[in-house]
């Protein structure tokens, strides 16, 4: 039998496919319902063909219900285990939210895996360029997310650790910046089934001077969501405004789900966003997309909370949202009929 070729998408039809699609799910609107919001403005996967429980009167729902809207948890196996399988990735998670269609319709529209670690084939930004640097065509905004993969280096490998890549993606999710670090100490552990880096990557990886004067000018002026942000932050030697930080892993909702705990974002990927992250070697890129879909599920009450403990912001570009923020313009007014 003669091998059967493999014809690789036609990637200039793509946005042809994209609007047969839309069209297709415009007409299908009145039979598919749309996704379903918790009382407190969080997005929820959709799980089709599953049944809502009801909170018996007088007893207070979970954590985790609290979060998802007493809804169900994805398919469960015969050891009580999510289908993994089913998950999409954070790039299509990302992607599929963006706009307002479901990631499994997506999926089968394009031929591509829930899997896929691709971004939108409508825009230019159509795979990640590992190593790239600064982005020569995706601009930050005012909201980027970070991730860093970190190697162990001298004689205690386990407890110490050193940056070897960090990765920036914007509100959209598309890759901002991506680059190796080489590490300034020898390193003895590099973590390759958990980090992904490998000898041979730190061959092409920059300084961690150029990274660091890089990953600086970008954050400046920004606001900087991460999961434990702190901790790359300090493995990039660098500071960023308190007020400017928005930590997934300090999120009040978020920690509820760990029992007042700091939450892992593997684990909140599969609460919150129905995902899998983190099967096998971590991908800093992708770990900043789910960063940035956790903050963006979450980000009035993100808001809220910046504002109770920070105050509205006074500076200038910078508009105040909330309902702390409509007071003090109410106060301007009053102040300003007084005299």
């Amino acid at each position: 039998m003669a091998p059967v070729a493999v014809v690789a998408p036609d990637l200039q039809n793509l946005s042809c496919n994209w609007k047969k699609l839309r069209e297709t799910l415009k007409s299908n609107e009145a039979s598919n319902p749309p996704k379903r919001k918790a009382s407190g403005g969080i997005l929820l996967p959709q799980h089709h063909n599953e049944k809502r429980r009801k909170t018996e009167p007088g007893k207070s729902s979970t954590p985790s219900q609290r979060i998802m809207g007493n809804q169900k948890t994805p398919s469960m196996g015969t050891n009580g285990l999510r289908n993994t399988k089913e998950m999409p990735s954070a790039s299509l998670a990302q992607w599929a939210e963006d706009n307002d269609i479901p990631a499994r319709d997506l999926a089968a529209a394009y031929g591509t895996s829930l899997k896929t670690t691709t971004t939108t084939p409508e825009t230019e930004h159509t795979e990640d360029k590992i190593n790239e640097g600064l982005s020569s065509t995706a601009e930050a905004g005012k909201f980027v997310a970070i991730d860093c993969e970190m190697v162990g280096v001298g004689p205690d490998p386990n407890n110490e650790s050193a940056l070897a890549r960090v990765s920036v993606v914007n509100y959209h999710g598309h890759q901002v910046y991506d680059s190796f670090v080489q590490p300034k100490e020898t390193v003895t552990d590099f973590r390759t089934h958990v980090s992904g880096i490998t000898p041979h990557l730190l061959q092409s990886a920059r300084t961690l001077e150029v990274v660091q004067a890089d990953i600086a000018k970008l954050l400046d002026g920004k606001i900087l969501v991460g999961h434990a942000v702190r901790n790359d932050l300090d493995a990039l030697l660098l500071g960023h405004p308190k007020r400017d930080i928005r930590d997934t892993s300090r999120h009040p909702a978020f920690r509820l789900l760990a029992k007042g705990r700091t939450p892992g974002l593997k684990k909140l990927a599969r609460e919150v966003l129905g995902m899998e992250i983190q099967g096998g070697e971590h991908s800093s890129i992708e770990d900043a997309r789910t960063t940035m879909l956790l903050f963006r599920r979450e980000k009035e009450s993100f808001e809220r909370e910046h504002i109770s403990k920070w105050g509205p912001d006074r500076r200038v570009g910078v508009e105040d949202t909330g309902r702390d923020a409509k007071k003090a313009k109410g106060k301007k007014r009053k102040k300003k009929a007084r005299k």
